[in-house]
């Protein structure tokens, strides 16, 4: 099962090149995505008459997959022609990025390119992403009365605006009416938006509505304004006037959630290297090997919903100079005050370097590591938020050598906010490795107790070898978001979003780590800062 959520997103130009000799641009947006590497039209907004900063009322709606690399490709261009075919119409510029870039940034903001990679002046684009993850949907029927008439030679062609307010205090335009040519008493048509859209699911957020009369120069004439909320509009069944203009009708769904929707963000890590070419761990002269692919994989992935770039990557099972002991936890770049790297080149980089300054060293316990995660995971259940959720990935070769605790350590930290990862490389027997995975039975511990809920998952990266990389990565992420999702559910913990403050984490010490929160997991429920252990297993060859 893979994490599948709708994501709507919100498109404006400003300063847009002006194609047009006697007026400005008649701006409009196509949305591209990816396929097997063309670029297949999804859909359009409508066409912004004599306007070069247009805010466009059609949103685009996408399935996100946030396990998936999504591509997609924004293109301005200026309507010239009634027709359907771009290249009748000028070329504004465009944007491309991955889905996942601007469900992290939530409001993107980038300027525009030429064909020919020179920058389309000062245009720029805006993108605004919000997850539909509340299924309600509210239908309104609106109607105006005694409007201004503003046309010389007519009355007005009034057409309305929703703006909801944003975290932030700005307005953001949500939804515009069609125009209702020649009359101060419009009758629009009905229309449903998602309650998420209008108000971000807040029934007492502010709406705003704005009347204009169109003008086919793109110079609207303002008509008026008022504000109100869902719940007020939800009381005017048989019509309240509120000035201008009057709502006629409201009616309100709900309908019940389908399935489990998220976003959710996960980070892997490389567990050493061999010198030797018949070693997993050797470097081929690609600068690569299994290790690696593993990392770049899932990597690749996750990177783009980290604010900072900034991941923790620690080692253990390896002895370390000047003393030769071993070390259970410690930082593949050799600084236990911070152990983060920049960006998954810079894991890579670590790793790389940690090589030749360390003894590989062994057996394969998994407990020791489990229990280190499981303790921080203990201080957040003094939390009655949904704010922490902790997620252990190990990439390994070999057979676990300390099963029994290691069984016992699990069936503990399942009544944790915390999932275990696994990846294993090389041809070893991983049938302890799929025992873990408590997909087919419940995990016991050696002491009868049975795991609350499923907590590992575990991929071999054999079956992977010769798939694309993307498919490593859905089945690493496949059961995390339900993890989760479940953990809080049973605890009937509310939402709660915590801001990142990755300039305190980097100062974190690593025997006082228990925190990197520049990274959000999302659910239909909850929002969660997820904390990810790079921990790489160094076993001797």
């Amino acid at each position: 099962m893979h994490c599948v959520t709708k994501v709507e997103l919100s498109v404006c130009g400003s300063n847009l090149l002006d194609r047009d000799v006697a007026s400005k641009s008649d701006p409009f947006c196509v949305l591209f995505h990816d396929v097997d590497g063309n670029w297949v039209e999804l859909a359009r907004t409508e066409t912004a008459v004599n306007n070069l900063n247009p805010v466009f009322g059609v949103k685009f709606q996408v399935d996100y997959h946030f396990e998936e690399v999504q591509k997609l490709k924004f293109a301005m261009f200026d309507e010239d022609k009634c027709s359907t075919q771009l290249y009748e119409h000028d070329f504004l510029g465009e944007f491309t990025c991955t889905l996942g870039v601007i469900v992290s940034n939530k409001n993107l903001h980038r300027p525009l390119i030429l064909a020919n990679g020179k920058p389309a002046g000062k245009g720029a684009i805006t993108i605004t992403a919000q997850e539909l993850s509340d299924n309600r949907i509210i239908t309104l029927t609106l109607c105006g009365r005694k409007l201004d008439k503003k046309d010389f030679f007519g009355k007005s062609d009034p057409y309305l605006e929703f703006h909801k307010q944003g975290d932030d205090g700005k307005w953001m335009m949500v939804h515009r009416t069609e125009v209702i040519k020649n009359t101060l008493d419009p009758v629009w048509k009905p229309f449903t938006v998602p309650l998420i859209s209008l108000c971000n699911g807040d029934v007492d957020r502010n709406i705003k509505v704005l009347c204009y009369d169109y003008d086919n120069d793109g110079g609207h004439d303002f008509i008026g304004e008022f504000q109100t909320t869902v719940n007020k509009m939800s009381e005017a069944q048989n019509g309240v006037e509120v000035g201008l203009p009057s709502i006629n009708t409201v009616e309100i769904h709900n309908f019940q959630n389908v399935g489990t929707k998220c976003v959710g963000i996960d980070f892997t890590a490389s567990n050493g290297n061999a010198r030797e070419p018949s070693s997993l761990h050797y470097i081929n002269p690609m600068g690569s090997n299994e290790y690696l692919s593993a990392i770049w994989a899932v990597g690749q992935i996750i990177q783009d919903y980290d604010t900072d770039k900034m991941f923790p990557a620690l080692g253990f099972g390896a002895q370390l100079p000047p003393d030769w002991k071993v070390s259970h936890e410690f930082a593949i770049n050799f600084n236990p005050t911070n152990p983060f790297c920049s960006g998954v080149e810079g894991i890579v980089q670590a790793y790389s370097n940690c090589l030749p300054h360390i003894r590989f060293y062994g057996p394969t316990n998994f407990a020791p590591i489990i229990n280190h995660v499981a303790r921080f995971a203990t201080q957040a259940l003094q939390q009655d938020t949904a704010a922490q959720y902790f997620t252990l990935l190990i990439i390994t070769d070999g057979v676990i050598s300390d099963m029994d605790e290691t069984r016992h350590a699990i069936v503990q930290a399942a009544k944790l906010p915390m999932s275990i990862i696994i990846i294993g490389v090389g041809n070893a027997d991983f049938t302890a490795m799929e025992f873990l995975d408590g997909d087919s039975s419940a995990l016991r511990s050696y002491t009868g107790e049975e795991a609350v809920r499923d907590i590992v998952q575990f991929v071999p990266f054999r079956d992977f070898r010769n798939a694309p990389k993307e498919t490593l990565a859905k089945s690493v992420l496949a059961e995390l978001p339900q993890q989760v999702t479940q953990y809080f559910k049973q605890r009937n913990l509310s939402s709660h979003c915590m801001l990142p403050k990755p300039a305190n984490c980097l100062q974190t010490p690593l025997d006082q780590f228990n925190e990197h929160s520049a990274c959000f997991f999302c659910t239909e429920v909850f929002l969660v800062n997820v904390f990810i252990y790079w921990f790489i297993y160094r076993q001797h060859i």
